[in-house]
């Protein structure tokens, strides 16, 4: 037979049948009859040996389509090609340019090209020799960078160009954010507008992220209001193969400058030289998907059998397409027995396998890691990047162990960890680590889990956290683009790459920075965007790089600090003279006894061996207090036996849950917030049922003497959308608080149980204790309004006086405060921002301020213009690292409405003015302070000493 022929084994042997002799007399004529027969037979049995049995038939005989086999062979062309990355200089135009648009000069701005002077070595540019911010013009047309030059001359331009005047701000590549789930997780959170998982199968390698991306998702736009100009949005990690992820950019439309409204009109490479996938290791699969007994996987075992399972049926369906390949080359398609094997099942693990497919796996721990890397070796593929990583920076060598030509990189977040059990061990270093191991950091947003609005916030803080100013830069620029396959067109202001753009109005890596305007292929996005006010700057470095401090802290009593630059503890506060600046601060038996110049203590403590801190730019303040945290009631977020609990059927006290001496508490010591105010929860994370405690971070136990500054501070309920899982409804969880205040007015005797809630509601309408109510809703916070009006006026019936105070009422949350902003003012309500910048996650938060470019401002704006006493609180306990960062944002943002000192209490006096609470002997000023290296408000800054009020000083050491 023809493959016999040409010995090529048959895909699957079907033996011959052997027919039966017979061995008997025949007459002749009988014999005629059965010679026709037979021949008849034979006849037959040729044509079912050629349809059946022969692989493949004799030329011009086949029966299948001519025009489908030639195709399938043009798909073999395919199935051996490799990818390249696409091209950028020598380019034209952009192949998303839309006719029409006219040519940009940006004049006068202060570049970051995104690479090394031209002659700096690899080992110099590593090290961050030859990079620099400099002066000039930078050209776009045709969708392209075509001119970036120190002046360039406007009458040598087409007279049609527009010129825009950067006014000497810094000028950046657009942002890329390489892990955002964007247009396929809709904020506002719907369920009809989920699809971020495909659920219904653990090995998913055949869905795409494209199938249910929405251009209407407003956050898309959001996002680039922050710089971000591309994301590669990948599907979900719930299964171990999540499906095929697509690279965008965030123009939409033709308020975009585009002609058409669509997900493919989006694609960041029309062409889709490279494809992506989404993979998935740990905690997620096993949770979703094992049942003991009926479904795997159960156990990172299992996920190990499934993955490598599927790269075996991947691998299988490969081999037949080789094998059918090589055939149709060595007989011709007209001597095929069947088509090219093609299943879409497999199609996107097989383009894998071929090194068609950049690969992008979520993995956090060292066995996850590991395995995935032994998976890669086994099957041949490459891995382009692990998210979220939490534990590569530990190591680095297994990364290196990885199948292909360059280790992986980690897309990491700067500070987010301890939300479940592989995100608990991590450190805030781990770009630095990673970056000093030869590896490469990028950091990322998982948008909606962080806004990928701020995602340049998180390379700003990881430059904080000591990765080189130049790396953190790259980490969300040049990075990306060169593991997106995008190394010739992203990430540099460079002739030949696209006209991605972005004015700042501040270094890309300051607190607050915002952009002024975004070019996305050469068209402006913002045809008239708020520009918030900054300070001009008149000189431009790369910021030296940033010492790290040791995770355990040294304890002592006796202390002396030089170099304090600024104070802000209060006048009263032990010794201090009238010196303003260069002050010196001496400590003993774990107080300030003076501040100022201070000669004669001084003296003393030296004498006495007192350890000394010099500072160059020391600022000493009152600690941050965490406000609205699970921080002293929970370890790790997601496991329930290292967290306090709670219940919309249960109203209990955090001090009697109170568990201390925890990572998180003592990370919340390390970043200066010596104090935190939680509650216990009513549903889940940012919700409160109950009495808050306030305690003291550095404490080991709640008997430990001032570990417990504040047993019931306020008496918490929940009224945003979680309200509904034991009400039922707003109106009936808002109609149960009022009835329970107005039953607590109406009571004439004491509670039985001075600890049940009734008898902490009594407190509430005689104004010993705040009401604290977590909302976002400005409908929720204004029928609050009512139900204080209402019990304000029962309080007073009931005392006979017009005159009454009322409740003390407070809200937390108050993403949509600011419609509300003067009611809440005239009532005396204070407002708690948790989080400080609302993105719009969840239905009741859908008309929060997003800023600039888009907005007027934030709700903290608003609400300070309106007189109301604000507060930053935690949603999320990993928070507590950003609190000074995050007055930070308030204050460079704030257009002069708030100084320094406002500020900084915004994370802490505002706390104890809007709940009526003293703070003891903080207001002293002397046994509680933080001295910082640097503005707490500023990036870079260091914790460096910490009285936390327990009778020692914590001091931080640098690496």
């Amino acid at each position: 037979m023809e493959r016999e022929k040409n010995d090529l084994p048959p895909y699957s042997a079907v033996a011959a049948p052997e027919w039966p002799r017979r061995h008997r007399a025949m007459r002749r004529s009988r014999g005629v009859r059965v010679l026709a027969l037979a021949c008849l037979a034979f006849i037959v049995y040729a044509q079912w040996r050629q349809i059946h049995t022969a692989p493949v038939p004799k030329p011009g005989s086949t029966l299948l389509s001519i025009q489908k086999l030639q195709d399938d062979l043009e798909v073999c062309a395919k199935l051996r090609s490799k990818p390249k990355d696409p091209i950028g200089p020598g380019r034209d135009r952009n192949a998303r340019y839309i006719d029409g648009h006219k040519p940009t000069l940006i004049k006068n701005a202060t570049i970051w090209v995104g690479e090394p002077a031209k002659g700096t070595s690899a080992e110099d540019a590593r090290a961050g020799v030859g990079y620099s911010w400099t002066s000039g013009d930078v050209f776009l047309e045709y969708g392209l960078i075509k001119r970036v030059e120190r002046h360039i001359d406007v009458s040598t331009l087409s007279s049609d160009t527009l010129v825009w005047d950067a006014k000497g701000r810094r000028l950046t590549s657009g942002i890329i954010d390489m892990h955002s789930h964007s247009g396929v997780d809709n904020i506002p959170e719907l369920v009809g507008n989920e699809d971020t998982n495909e659920l219904s199968d653990n090995i998913t390698p055949y869905v795409r992220s494209i199938d249910g991306l929405d251009p209407n998702d407003h956050q898309i736009e959001v996002i680039k209001s922050g710089g971000v100009t591309t994301s590669l949005i990948l599907p979900g990690s719930g299964n171990n193969i999540g499906g095929e992820a697509f690279v965008i950019k965030h123009a939409i439309g033709q308020p975009d400058g585009r002609n058409e409204t669509s997900a493919t009109d989006m694609l960041a490479d029309p062409e889709r030289n490279w494809r992506y996938i989404k993979m998935a290791c740990g905690e997620n699969a096993k949770r979703v998907y094992g049942r003991a007994g009926e479904q795997g996987p159960f156990s990172r075992l299992g996920e190990s059998w499934e993955f490598r399972h599927a790269f075996e049926q991947a691998a299988k369906y490969v081999r037949s397409q080789d094998d059918w390949c090589a055939a149709a080359d060595a007989v011709g398609i007209e001597n095929m027995d069947g088509y090219l094997p093609q299943e879409i099942e497999w199609e996107t693990l097989g383009a894998v396998l071929r090194g068609q497919v950049h690969v992008n796996t979520h993995c956090y721990t060292i066995p996850d890691l590991e395995a995935f890397v032994d998976h890669t070796n086994e099957f041949k593929f490459a891995i382009r990047a692990f998210h979220h990583a939490h534990q590569t920076y530990l190591v680095p060598e297994i990364l290196k162990r990885a199948y292909g030509d360059s280790p992986p990189a980690s897309a990491l977040f700067a500070d987010n960890m301890w939300y479940k059990a592989e995100a608990y061990i991590g450190t805030e270093y781990a770009g630095k680590f990673l970056y000093d191991n030869g590896l490469t950091p990028i950091y990322v947003s998982d948008n909606p889990v962080l806004n990928a609005q701020h995602v340049v916030f998180e390379a700003a803080k990881a430059y904080g956290y000591g990765l080189p100013y130049h790396a953190a830069m790259a980490s969300v620029t040049t990075a990306p683009a060169e593991r997106l396959g995008f190394e010739k067109r992203l990430g540099k202001v460079k002739p030949g790459f696209d006209a991605d753009i972005v004015v700042w109005d501040s270094d890309p890596l300051s607190v607050g920075a915002t952009p002024v305007q975004v070019w996305i292929d050469g068209t402006a996005q913002y045809e008239d965007p708020i520009e918030l006010v900054k300070p001009f700057e008149a000189h431009v470095d790369v910021p030296k790089g940033v010492p790290i401090t040791k995770e355990e802290p040294l304890s002592t009593s006796d202390l002396i600090i030089t170099g304090v630059s600024k104070s802000f503890l209060t006048q009263q506060s032990a010794g201090t003279d009238e010196q303003s600046h260069n002050l010196t601060a001496v400590i003993s038996n774990g107080k300030i006894t003076c501040l100022g110049t201070c000669a004669r203590k001084l003296q003393a403590a030296q004498d006495g061996g007192a350890r000394v801190i010099s500072l160059d730019n020391g600022y000493l303040m009152k600690p941050f207090t965490a406000f609205g945290s699970l921080i002293g009631l929970n370890a790790i977020d997601a496991e329930t036996v290292t967290d306090n609990g709670g219940s919309p059927d249960i109203f209990s006290r955090g001090v009697d849950g109170l568990a201390l001496d925890t990572k998180k508490a003592h990370f919340a010591l390390k970043y200066g917030v010596t104090r935190a105010i939680s509650s216990p929860k009513y549903s889940g994370t940012a919700t409160h049922q109950g009495t808050s405690v306030g305690f003291r971070t550095g404490a080991k136990h709640s008997l430990e003497k001032g570990a417990v500054f504040a047993d019931d501070v306020a008496v918490h309920y929940t009224l945003d959308l979680n309200a509904k899982s034991g009400s039922t409804s707003i109106s009936n969880a808002v109609g149960s608080l009022r009835r329970k205040l107005l039953e607590a007015v109406e009571a004439n005797t004491t509670a039985a149980d001075p600890f049940s809630e009734g008898a902490f509601l009594q407190q509430v309408v005689k104004g010993s204790l705040p009401l604290a109510i977590t909302a976002h809703s400005a409908d929720v916070i204004a029928a609050i309004l009512k139900v204080k009006s209402t019990v304000d006026a029962a309080i007073a019936s009931a005392d006979g006086s017009s005159s009454s105070a009322g409740i003390r009422l407070v809200i937390i949350g108050g993403a949509e405060s600011p419609i509300v902003a003067s009611e809440l003012a005239a009532a005396d309500v204070g407002v708690v921002l948790s989080p400080l910048l609302s993105y719009r996650t969840s239905w009741d938060q859908r008309r929060a301020l997003t800023g600039a470019p888009l907005t007027n401002g934030t709700a903290v704006d608003h609400l300070i213009d309106a007189g109301v006493v604000v507060a930053i609180g935690l949603e999320e306990d990993w928070v507590v690292r950003d609190l000074g960062l995050l007055a930070g944002i308030a204050y460079k943002n704030g257009g002069g409405k708030i100084d320094e000192s406002e500020a900084l209490d915004l994370v802490g006096a505002n706390v104890y003015k809007m709940l009526g609470l003293s703070t003891g002997e903080m207001d002293k000023d002397v046994d509680e302070f933080v001295v910082f290296e640097g503005s707490p408000l500023e990036v870079g800054s260091r914790v460096r000493a910490v009285g936390a009020g327990l009778g020692e000083v914590k001091v931080f050491e640098y690496e």
